[in-house]
């Protein structure tokens, strides 16, 4: 448990902390090679391409979802990349390049198969228990059991 919060932590730090501080360091990097207003040019020319790009993969996606449902089929492919867009889309909308190039790679068909595979690996990892592994106190496990009756009223 400590080790996951020690994970949270360094997480928030660096979401928190360090991508805002390259992203600053990245736009005056930019400026001083392109100009000021070049630079907030080409950051308004990204977040339209962002949101054409996600209204393009986001619609797809959506299609792709309705038609497996239709179909009967669990929709686990669907719904990640769903929520890879749908990340990749707000991080395409904050302004900044770094985060745009992860918006970007979150958002292209070529590239979001890759990071589909990372994100069905992490949440397989939190989700499968291991036998042996319970955390809750239960019968036999040493927690309180609370007797009692069940009356079912008309």
């Amino acid at each position: 448990m400590t080790r996951r919060r020690g994970n949270l932590r360094w997480l928030l730090f660096v979401l928190f902390v360090v991508v805002p501080l390259a992203e600053i360091y990245v736009l005056i990097q930019v400026g001083q090679v392109i100009g000021a207003w070049w630079t907030v040019l080409l950051l308004v020319l990204d977040s339209i391409f962002g949101s054409w790009l996600i209204k393009r993969e986001g619609g797809r996606a959506w299609t792709a979802l309705r038609s497996t449902l239709q179909s009967g089929r669990m929709p686990a492919r669907e719904i990640a990349d769903g929520a890879l867009i749908l990340v990749g889309g707000t991080l395409m909308l904050s302004p900044g390049f770094v985060t745009d190039v992860f918006g970007i790679l979150l958002i292209l068909p070529f590239t979001r198969p890759v990071l589909r595979r990372l994100l069905t690996r992490v949440v397989a990892a939190r989700l499968v228990v291991v036998p042996g592994d319970v955390r809750r106190p239960g019968p036999g496990s040493g927690g309180s059991v609370v007797r009692g009756e069940v009356v079912d009223e008309p």
